[in-house]
């Protein structure tokens, strides 16, 4: 086999295994199958290592460490929670309750990992509910989509954001200054959807808010205050036009300097898993590259028709939902120059992909976070249950993504 047969194969195997979740009788996750394809790119010659040095995206994968640093701060201080526990308080009924947890879920995922953000908020989600005799559903499907849209509004909100604005040079303020009216749009369309078809389980609210107030909630002052501090400065240098990357660093390094928390439990709550199959990824994508396929593909469908915005947006959604969000839009870097490298281009794609998100369970790290920790407690979210709030959800999203961003509004 010729060098470009063999980089297609290791690139389909290991698309494929990412696409299943994991290889059939083996153990073989998805950071563990884009380590083994970039590894055999290597190996058999399909990619040189220098090539391979220069296909890492060492500035994305840098501001993705740097933010996990400062959420982990977040989260050991109980900054997280608190914040969310101080909105939820305000609610006097179940649809106070339910704009309450869209509003937390997509203020704090739009600035921060809404993967963390579910991670963070989902217990404290639950036992809220309970506490007031509700029924968990409604709230946690609302916790995982508004995380999920909210995330759409800036670079720093999930991990595909940060790869398309690396590879499109992407500013913060721009990037926010496009998604974010198309993220507040889609939480009033996540609010309205979800409070319809809840309605008369919402109506049963009986007992204040106030209950919650007795039950305590364990908060590092110092440490939220330091953190919160960090966290605000990082926005504010963002916001500014700063380097992305070292400020994300800076921010993480910042925080390291302490006498309150043991530097391996911030270690514990960093993704090392997800910086892995991104480096993977990088390598295998590079590789598959390198054989010219986009130049194929693109012949294929046309140029024309893949610029087109629905077609662009379709595409993205559907392999989102395919192989997840991330390795969707890493699909996208060699084909990004081709498509007329606009900006327009490149915010289709990542509203596209972390919209794409909401359609099934399976759509987003986000959504399975959430079933897994109502599973935790005893609370049962099935496919259908998600799926008759995420299609809805997903398709009106998306066609305001497209109408906003074609219109320039």
């Amino acid at each position: 086999m010729n060098h470009t047969a063999i980089a297609l194969a290791i690139f389909s195997l290991t698309y494929a295994v990412i696409a299943a979740g994991e290889l059939p009788r083996l153990r073989l996750d998805r950071a563990g199958a884009a380590l083994a394809g970039a590894v055999a790119m290597l190996v058999t010659g399909a990619l040189s290592e220098t090539a391979a040095w220069k296909a890492v995206d060492y500035r994305t994968l840098s501001l993705l460490l740097g933010m996990m640093i400062v959420v982990a701060n977040l989260r050991l201080s109980g900054a997280f929670a608190a914040f969310a526990r101080t909105l939820l308080l305000k609610a006097r009924s179940g649809p106070g309750l339910l704009a309450m947890t869209v509003a937390a879920s997509g203020i704090l995922a739009a600035f921060f990992i809404n993967d963390v953000v579910c991670l963070a908020l989902a217990p404290l989600l639950i036992e809220t509910v309970q506490a007031l005799s509700l029924d968990p559903v409604p709230f946690l499907l609302a916790l995982a989509t508004a995380s999920n849209i909210g995330s759409a509004a800036t670079i720093t909100g999930n991990p595909q954001n940060m790869i398309v604005a690396g590879f499109a040079h992407l500013r913060y303020g721009r990037f926010a200054l496009h998604l974010a009216p198309i993220a507040l749009i889609g939480l009033a369309i996540d609010y309205a959807v979800i409070a319809w078809l809840y309605r008369n389980k919402l109506a049963r609210m009986r007992r204040s808010t106030s209950v919650l107030k007795s039950r305590r909630l364990k908060v590092l002052r110092p440490l939220a205050i330091k953190s919160s501090l960090v966290a605000g400065a990082t926005l504010v240098m963002f916001a500014l036009g700063y380097p992305t990357y070292l400020v994300a660093l800076s921010a993480g390094s910042i925080l390291l300097f302490t006498r309150r928390v043991r530097p391996e439990r911030v270690y514990k709550l960093v993704d090392w898993t997800m910086l892995l199959m991104f480096t993977g990824l990088f390598i295998v994508v590079a590789g598959a590259e390198a054989t010219g396929f986009q130049n194929d593909l693109l012949a294929a469908v046309g140029v024309a028709r893949m610029s087109n915005p629905i077609v662009l947006s379709l595409v993205t959604a559907a392999l989102s939902n395919l192989v997840s969000n991330v390795p969707a839009v890493l699909l996208f870097r060699p084909l990004y120059p081709m498509l007329g490298g606009g900006y327009r281009t490149a915010l289709l794609i990542a509203s596209a992909s972390t919209l794409a998100g909401n359609l099934t369970v399976v759509g987003s790290i986000a959504n399975l976070i959430v079933i897994e920790q109502a599973r935790a407690k005893r609370v049962r979210i099935s496919f259908m249950d998600y799926l008759k709030v995420g299609v809805p959800v997903t398709l009106l999203t998306l066609a305001v993504s497209i109408v906003v961003l074609q219109l320039g509004l």
